[in-house]
């Protein structure tokens, strides 16, 4: 039984331009992230208006999904098969800063739930499986860095054992205006293999 799992597309979000597959399809030249998230929302036409409700770091981790799911044409009536694997290094520390800063607002003391609900970081698993009916495995892991190693093991290991067809997996780091995400789709068909050495160099491109 062949037990080779490959690379199907990426998308990577950094330094104010999006790209599928190295191919680059939309860029802004901002530093404001709200500016280049939003711009990116309507130039790629993302049909989804609680993008609007959600928090950054859940921003980037859809706009990137939402590059990558929107190439394979899934059907959006029907359930996928496909598990969702995320890792970063701040966790949800850029909305827990404005948690925090709400608690601490003597004066005007009201912490509100729609910014507390994002105070965990997988949340923004949840905005994507929503969206694009993904109901299979999912994890989300905070590492120093980018851990190839370890994504590329336990998302093999989710199509070794039948629990998913299909892995989104990878890296959303959001910290004030600063943000780097790197998604990829781990499946049986592709042209690059799932390694830790090929997602460290799609990475570093």
């Amino acid at each position: 039984m062949d037990n080779s799992f490959y690379i199907k597309s990426h998308c990577r979000i950094k330094n104010s331009k999006i790209s599928l597959n190295t191919v680059e399809v939309f860029e802004r030249e901002t530093k404001d992230f709200i500016e280049f998230i939003k711009a990116a929302y309507k130039s790629l036409d993302t049909k989804y208006p609680k993008f609007f409700k959600m928090d950054r770091l859940s921003k980037l981790a859809f706009i990137a999904a939402d590059v990558l799911l929107k190439n394979e044409n899934l059907n959006p009536e029907i359930e996928q098969d496909i598990a969702v694997v995320l890792s970063n290094k701040a966790s949800s520390l850029d909305t827990d800063r404005k948690h925090q800063k709400a608690i601490q607002d003597k004066e005007n003391y009201y912490p509100s739930p729609a910014v507390f609900v994002y105070t965990l970081p997988n949340i923004c698993i949840g905005e994507i499986s929503i969206k694009y009916k993904l109901y299979s495995e999912n994890s989300f892991f905070i590492f120093d860095s980018l851990n190839a190693e370890h994504l590329s093991i336990y998302s093999n290991s989710l199509l070794e054992t039948n629990k998913a067809k299909e892995v989104l997996c990878g890296w959303v780091e959001l910290d004030g205006d600063n943000y780097d995400a790197f998604l990829y789709l781990v499946s049986t068909k592709g042209k690059i293999e799932h390694t830790k050495q090929n997602i460290d160099k799609l990475y570093k491109l």
